[in-house]
């Protein structure tokens, strides 16, 4: 791989390629401190926002595809890393009109995924309607391999970008795009592959001798966007290559890659560039996939053949093919949509001379700060009753945070005591300083703000996540006294929205286990002790469980036969100060004991 670069500062070319979009296109605009393209407002009629994003060294994905009648904003994350929740958030409710309802999409990676969903929990949170969409269209990872966390998302989520950003501007609603780009979705797989690895600028040059290293004469077959292995490697020519990846896409008798039946009358093709392919050879390569997809009995009805989801200058190239079905919504049909008209660079219809001449200076300057406050719920509570009940179990996991930290050296990286302790104490002094209101929802939407400024990693995440979801579960439960049955109604409803985010279920080795028994019993019993012995039970039953999920899948070694899962543990030991187990009482057993 070639480890030279006109811009080595990694920050400097994000940056410098992120402020050219707007000297490309003139309805474009960019919020640079939080790295957000957005159109500039205009004076046609409101229509569904569809804001997406990941990290950067994708381009022309995300930014370039901002533009009249395609995405409303997207957001850029450092090389190959996520944006934050803050920065997603900011897009979501201060950089794109909100009146008709907002999707936002994200690619099947677990940063995004998490801060993807984080900030549209509290966008609903703070009463905005917004859907939000993974797409997982990569094949080259099959079933056996991807597991619980499923496809990872390639090339082909352009295409749901470009028919969903069409719907939206023809001004369907919001169930309508969220259906179509669904549908679009499901009816989508690629594969990629690749001749070399690739070497992202600012870090060290690569040893071409080093484990993992491709040979000369190999290709990486399911190559993923951000350098990731595939499903093996070959010394093959491009016909075999092609051969190879097609059969992936189509073998309907292959059981860990069968993801979809193409037998639509109508096929869309996607060739895409990962960025180091010349226009010359992937014209090549495009001739060979139709020459081959003739011999499936595949001629599709569009073909796409560019550069649209690059993985910075990687020499290699993906293959995407889309099932066309029909919408069922009484409208466009999705090859209509893909034939509509954009204005956007990433995509081939070029910028009208309308919107040149335009001229057009706006922008925005709102800040997501100033947008849409909490609503009160009606859920009302005893405010120093809650204060000091939320006290005792933030006290409690401060006081259980040698334990578990202990226990996250066995089978983890050790920092999962001290991220939960950070995050009960930057609360703790939350309680202290602030007085409650007494409505449920506004009380812990102040919370939240104090867990997504504190706490970080995914644990960080999911409580946010969480939290945002019972806020938004509070205001539809609302009014009322704040009774078990209220908060465990709640609690159930939050963790319906977790487990859209994450796989993770009970018997997983993970929080979750301890999370949904006491949201049970609460529920069946109203009785607060009996539910954080659930808890309590259930973290303990974590000892000798095999991890599916987390860091702890990576930790060799037995030691998940000694210990509980620390986020279990910790949840369980929250709990329990929380319904006033003190610690002489049985609920406080060591799990070691």
């Amino acid at each position: 791989m070639s480890a030279k670069h006109f811009i080595n500062d990694p920050t400097l070319l994000v940056n410098s390629a992120l402020q050219s979009l707007t000297f490309t296109n003139p309805s474009i605009a960019l919020d640079a401190e939080n790295k957000i393209v957005y159109r500039r407002p205009s004076h046609e009629k409101p229509q569904v926002s569809i804001i997406s994003g990941g990290g950067s060294g994708h381009e022309p994905s995300f930014g370039a595809f901002v533009g009249s009648g395609l995405l409303s904003a997207a957001v850029a994350g450092t090389i190959f890393a996520s944006p934050s929740a803050e920065q997603i958030r900011k897009a979501i409710m201060s950089r794109v009109d909100a009146d008709k309802g907002i999707l936002v999409t994200v690619m099947n990676y677990t940063g995004d995924v998490l801060n993807f969903g984080m900030a549209v929990e509290k966008a609903k949170a703070a009463g905005l309607k917004v859907e939000m969409l993974i797409v997982a269209d990569d094949v080259g990872v099959g079933r056996a391999k991807g597991g619980k966390v499923g496809r990872r998302g390639i090339a082909g989520t352009v295409l749901v970008h470009k028919i969903a950003g069409a719907l939206a501007a023809q001004g369907a609603t919001l169930d309508q795009v969220y259906k179509v780009a669904r549908l679009t979705a499901e009816n989508l797989v690629s594969v990629g592959s690749s001749l070399e690895h690739v070497h992202v600028p600012g870090r060290a040059p690569p040893d071409p001798t080093a484990a993992g290293s491709l040979g000369p004469d190999e290709v990486e077959v399911g190559m993923g966007i951000h350098n990731e292995a595939g499903s093996g490697r070959a010394k093959v020519e491009l016909p075999g290559l092609v051969s190879t990846m097609l059969s992936q896409l189509l073998d309907k008798n292959d059981p860990d890659r069968a993801f979809l039946n193409v037998n639509s009358n109508e096929v869309v093709l996607l060739v895409n560039n990962l960025g180091g392919v010349s226009a010359l050879e992937l014209g090549g390569i495009t001739a060979e996939v139709v020459r081959q997809l003739g011999q499936w009995g595949v001629q599709p009805v569009r073909i796409l053949s560019g550069t649209y989801m690059t993985s910075l200058n990687g020499l290699g190239f993906s293959i995407s093919l889309l099932n066309v079905v029909n919408t069922d919504i009484g409208g466009p049909s999705m090859i209509q949509l893909l034939d509509a008209p954009c204005e956007a660079t990433g995509w081939s219809a070029p910028i009208s001379k309308e919107t040149w001449e335009a001229k057009n200076t706006n922008t925005r300057e709102d800040t997501a700060d100033s947008g849409p406050g909490i609503k009160s719920s009606g859920v009302k509570i005893d405010a120093a009753a809650f204060s000091a009940s939320l006290t005792a179990g933030l006290q409690a996991l401060v006081v259980a945070e040698p334990d578990i930290t202990k226990y996250d050296t066995v089978v983890g990286d050790g920092d999962c005591g001290i991220g939960l302790k950070r995050g009960a104490e930057a609360v703790l002094k939350h309680l202290k300083a602030t007085t409650l209101t007494g409505d449920a929802a506004v009380d812990v939407a102040q919370i939240v703000s104090v867990v997504e400024t504190a706490m970080d990693g995914t644990s960080g995440a999911l409580f946010a996540i969480f939290l945002n979801s019972v806020v938004q579960a509070l205001r539809l439960l609302g009014p009322g006294e704040a009774s078990p049955q209220i908060w465990a109604a709640a609690l159930k409803q939050s963790c319906e929205a977790l487990s859209r985010y994450t796989p993770a279920r009970p018997g997983d080795r993970t929080l979750v286990d301890a999370l949904y028994p006491f949201v049970d019993v609460l529920g069946k019993t109203g009785n607060l002790k009996q539910a954080a012995e659930a808890s309590k039970k259930a973290a303990e039953g974590t000892k000798g469980m095999q991890a599916s999920l987390g860091r702890a899948v990576y930790v060799g070694g037995s030691g998940f036969q000694q210990v509980p899962d620390p986020g279990a543990w910790g949840l369980a030991c929250f709990f329990l100060g929380l319904a006033g187990i003190e610690p002489e009482e049985e609920g406080w057993v060591d799990c070691n004991e």
